[in-house]
């Protein structure tokens, strides 16, 4: 399996290119490198059926399930619309800019 060079983060809004979800945006919980997949808030959403244990009650839950990561794209902190993630060193710090706006990007 290839591995995408990804230059999202944990925390970042993105918006959803693909699938059921297109069009809705939500902030990364987690990304897996290896398997090119992120956890996105709100987005992906099925219902597992729980078997009842000692810590929980069953019944049916809904839980996120990952998107894979050429399907995300970075929201623009300013206008909210998608744009490209640049990167650009200062004070020999490398850090992360909107291209479409040349913001920062803070997080991350």
């Amino acid at each position: 399996m290839n591995l995408i060079k990804t230059k999202l983060k944990k925390g970042d809004n993105v918006l959803i290119l693909s699938g059921k979800d297109k069009g809705k945006s939500g902030s990364i919980l987690s990304i897996f490198p290896k398997s090119n997949r992120a956890l996105v808030k709100g987005i992906n959403i099925v219902k597992k059926h729980q078997k009842p244990s000692k810590q929980s009650g069953g019944g049916i839950i809904e839980k996120e399930l990952s998107v894979h990561i050429s399907n995300l794209s970075f929201i623009s902190i300013k206008d909210g619309k998608k744009t490209k993630i640049g990167y650009k060193l200062e004070n020999k710090k490398k850090i992360r800019f909107e291209k479409k706006t040349g913001e920062v990007i803070k997080n991350g």
